[in-house]
Parts: C-alpha cells; sequence; structure tokens
C-alpha cells in the first residue's frame, strides 16, 4: 500500500456518506375500498378450477407452471380456466375493458 492515509482517508469518507433509503409510504386515507366489495361473492360464483387459477395466478402471483404443477393439469388447461374465470368475473362485477 502506497498511502495508507489516503486510504484511511477514503474508507472513512464512504463510511460517513449518507446511504440511499427507500422511501416511506403513508398510508392513504382516502375511503375508497381497496378491494371490489362484490369481489368474493363474484369468486363465489365460478368453479372451483377457475377460482383456483385466477386467486393462485392474479392474487399470489403464481406462474401457469406453478398452477398446472399443483392442479395435475396442463399449462392451456390452467389459461383456460384462468380466461373464462376472468370472463365470468368481468361479466359479474360488471367492470368495463379498457380495449
Amino acid at each position: 500500500m502506497t498511502n495508507p492515509l489516503g486510504y484511511l482517508y477514503r474508507v472513512g469518507q464512504s463510511r460517513t456518506r449518507p446511504r440511499k433509503r427507500r422511501p416511506v409510504f403513508e398510508i392513504p386515507t382516502h375511503e375508497e375500498p381497496l378491494v371490489e366489495p362484490g369481489l368474493a361473492t363474484a369468486l363465489s360464483s365460478l368453479s372451483e378450477r377457475q377460482r383456483l387459477a385466477v386467486v393462485l395466478v392474479h392474487g399470489f402471483g403464481w406462474t401457469h407452471r406453478e398452477v398446472a404443477e399443483l392442479t395435475g393439469t396442463s399449462q392451456s388447461s390452467v389459461q383456460s380456466h384462468l380466461d373464462r374465470g376472468l370472463a365470468r368475473l368481468r361479466r359479474n362485477l360488471e367492470a368495463v375493458s379498457d380495449d
């Protein structure tokens, strides 16, 4: 080490530098519900396989492959149940698509 004093200076400088912190977000105080109030009723109208596919994929972020392995079906079958379940949810909740 050719310059131990310079090394110590740099280490001390980098240790005292303020670190980037994740922003802390305030809890929203508005009255809007976080979940559609009629969602539970609409989900109960789905078949068991449709409900399972919708909840695991969109609720818990599972992949189609993971749901297929859990249910013992193919990925295309999971996709079909998901598409039909979402279409029925949209009808039951009277949701309008942005398409």
